[in-house]
């Protein structure tokens, strides 16, 4: 059973960051497109965005019963910033991406700026996800 923990760990985790970086062909494509045109493509964003949510639902999951199945206590220095950056990530997914479509559709920036702020979020959550995936596979002893 724990085999296959790893397992589903492993994939939540690769689908919790993968559609990122598909995102990238898809920001460089909004520029300049018609009304019509930029809705379907956000619908896209919105799907991708998502799919990383969902799978990071089981990643959260898996990641407990690994933890609880194996030997890591809970106090330890990799468990414990895992979840902090975690927690700091959940908040970061909340205010990066809806908000800045909600201020598009309501007209409040333009679609160079919608794509900006969008581009410069996926980077800034990618980071976020590797550092999560380097405490997790590292598993450093900071304290």
């Amino acid at each position: 059973m724990y085999s296959f923990i790893i397992y589903t760990h492993v994939i939540s985790a690769i689908l919790s960051i993968g559609p990122f970086f598909v995102l990238f062909p898809l920001l460089n494509r909004m520029k300049g497109k018609s009304e019509e045109a930029l809705n379907s493509q956000i619908e896209i964003f919105q799907a991708a965005i998502r799919i990383v949510k969902h799978a990071g639902h089981v990643l959260v999951g898996s990641g407990v019963l690994l933890v609880w199945q194996g030997n890591w206590p809970w106090t330890t220095s990799w468990v414990i910033m895992t979840i902090v950056v975690m927690f700091g990530s959940v908040f970061f997914l909340a205010r990066a991406f809806r908000p800045n479509i909600r201020r598009f559709q309501n007209g409040l920036i333009d679609v160079d700026e919608l794509v900006r702020r969008l581009r410069r979020s996926v980077w800034q959550y990618i980071f976020l996800l590797l550092v999560m995936l380097w405490f997790m596979v590292a598993k450093p002893n900071i304290w």
